[in-house]
């Protein structure tokens, strides 16, 4: 769904670029309200146009394809120039785009979160973050599940608890993953909290959430 104004100032995050003919890029954009494509002709010459970045711009509205994306610019932030920073706000900004691939119409919180986490990018654990940021995302969703039944074998979970694709909880021998504190992991879920976790466990969240939010 596309604006009926002919040009509008925008700001959003990159969600994707693909290549179109010649060197132009259809370019994928989160707002505060939409997610959208827009068409960028001879994009490929403009090192602007790069994943995950937070860009200024205008919509011009065209009635026969879509919508073009014209009078770029960026707005930075000073993580940009360390590459393993930048590496891992590749890997978060990359679950988004299929998440909301069917999704035109959002509310802003997408587009607060997102740029709430790119403002503590450089002064906290960029994996804590988005652990802490796909939480809040599925508390906001609705999709946390009690963390008192097994997803497997749905019996009761007493200690000896686990999380698989979309934090669902397991008891960690039917999913034959890393064994997670009960206790530390339903501070996580009810506060957006990691706080209380290890680097080890975090780091085992974090792969879990580049897979993405379960449909």
């Amino acid at each position: 769904m596309y604006h009926n104004i002919k040009d509008k100032i925008l700001k959003g995050f990159i969600l994707k670029l693909q290549k179109a003919k010649n060197e132009d890029i259809i370019v994928t954009i989160l707002t505060a309200k939409s997610v959208t494509k827009y068409y960028r002709f001879y994009g490929a010459r403009h090192s602007i146009l790069q994943l995950g970045y937070l860009i200024d711009f205008e919509s011009e509205e065209s009635h026969n394809f879509l919508p073009k994306i014209r009078k770029i610019s960026h707005i930075g932030f000073p993580w940009l120039y360390n590459r393993e920073k930048l590496m891992l706000w590749h890997n978060f900004i990359s679950i988004f785009e299929p998440h909301f691939r069917d999704i035109s119409n959002i509310e802003p919180f997408y587009y607060d979160t997102i740029l709430k986490v790119a403002k503590r990018w450089d002064k906290q654990s960029p994996k804590r973050l988005i652990v802490e940021s796909y939480i809040s995302i599925l508390k906001y969703e609705g999709r946390i599940k009690p963390l008192s039944k097994c997803i497997i074998c749905k019996r009761d979970i007493e200690d000896n608890i686990s999380v698989i694709d979309g934090f669902l909880p397991t008891h960690s021998n039917c999913s034959n993953t890393q064994t997670i504190n009960k206790k530390a992991l339903e501070k996580l879920f009810l506060t957006a909290s990691s706080i209380d976790l290890d680097d080890n466990i975090i780091e085992s969240l974090y792969l879990i959430a580049l897979k993405g939010f379960l449909i």
